[in-house]
């Protein structure tokens, strides 16, 4: 299933619950286990530590039984999806439909790239063609035509699959289908490295492939590229993972930060609520070139607040992270929530204008479009 049918009702203020006497205490999360030199949740670095030192590629590892403890916001209850069926808002309203030949859509070949460039090209909703340190690489990749629990994407894909040039790797953000997609997956050569979240090795090899690495949250490993090794470090993220009945939160979910060997630096956010994690990755990864954040998905509110950022807090991601350049994503592509088609990118754009920063860092590309790093 998509991750927009189960999402997280956001926890009561605690005002909130104390203004409830004799009510039935609400369960409160733990807080997510911290990976070594990870400060608890809530608690901001004064210092950022040391970057990781790359693990080895391919290793095979054991993992928690479950990483529910890492959760940011409560997965939803009999409550939610009780007051979802009630007030029946997972889908646009019908008359913003017509506004689906409007979302910008300019299809394309990634560009070519020289020497210590880096490009990127938005494929559509979280699907990425990234050339990195001489390393063509796929974020979350997605050609399919219709997910399992959704209906067919609004854009075609921006990219033809016939025009990528080889692939040299692949990142996953986490296993919901609209971001792990097994007829793509199926599309790649098995011995192509794939760089995974925590727990989700054994997805890809059942599947043949024989290059996974499976990563904690701040942890690194790197891959040769003709500039010289590109560094991929796993990160947090306020979301979850599920794929099927039995197998809530059994793998972790993240996004990417990739260096080139000239420090260009691209961070992936994969799927994510707003929250504390922004501040803590731009320390520990300074000088972030592009941030690929998510803008969509995120209607209603009182369900997708703890795990889908809407514009306006991508915009406060992109400060907190003190990134450079911001390129929307997820949105456009399939319809998940109830926001109108268009909302997200009048939204993004009026959020940018009211920080005064320079236009011309808000990379709000159509699908298929591409840009090069200066």
């Amino acid at each position: 299933m998509t991750d927009h049918a189960e999402q997280a009702e956001p926890a009561e203020p605690a005002e909130r619950r104390r203004a409830k006497p004799g009510a039935a205490a609400r369960p409160r999360l733990a807080p997510a286990a911290p990976a070594p030199g990870v400060p608890e949740l809530g608690i901001p670095e004064t210092v950022a530590p040391e970057p990781a030192a790359p693990r080895p590629l391919g290793e095979s590892r054991r993992w928690p039984r479950s990483f529910a403890d890492r959760l940011t916001s409560p997965l939803p209850g009999v409550r939610a999806l009780a007051r979802l069926a009630r007030e029946g808002r997972l889908r646009p309203p019908l008359e913003s439909l017509r506004e689906i030949p409007e979302l910008p859509f300019e299809p394309g070949p990634p560009p070519l790239t020289g020497p210590g460039e880096t490009a990127l090209t938005w494929a559509g909703h979280a699907s990425w063609v990234l050339r990195i340190g001489g390393l063509t690489v796929l974020t979350d990749p997605v050609w399919a035509r219709r997910i399992l629990g959704t209906p067919a994407r609004v854009t075609p894909v921006g990219v033809r699959w016939e025009d990528l040039p080889p692939v040299d790797a692949v990142v996953i953000s986490h296993n919901h289908f609209d971001h792990l997609d097994a007829p793509t997956v199926r599309r790649l050569p098995t011995a192509t490295p794939v760089f995974v979240p925590a727990g989700l090795a054994r997805w890809f090899r059942a599947r043949g492939f024989t290059r996974v690495t499976e990563l904690d949250w701040w942890e690194a490993a790197e891959l040769p590229g003709a500039d010289g090794p590109v560094r991929f470090d796993f990160v947090p993220a306020h979301h979850w993972s599920k794929r099927t009945l039995t197998d809530t939160c059994r793998s972790l979910w993240g996004g990417w930060v990739l260096t080139a060997p000239g420090g260009q630096r691209v961070y992936f956010a994969g799927d994510t609520g707003y929250g504390h994690w922004f501040q803590q990755i731009g320390r520990r990864y300074p000088g972030i070139d592009v941030a690929l954040l998510p803008i969509g998905a995120y209607e209603p509110r009182w369900m997708l607040s703890g795990v889908h950022t809407d514009p306006e807090q991508a915009v406060r991601a992109h400060r907190d992270l003190g990134a450079r350049v911001l390129a929307p994503m997820h949105w456009s592509t399939f319809l998940l929530s109830a926001e109108p088609p268009l909302e997200p990118l009048h939204r993004i754009r009026a959020a940018w204008e009211a920080t005064g920063r320079p236009r011309e860092e808000l990379w709000d590309l159509p699908v298929g479009a591409s840009r090069v790093l200066e």
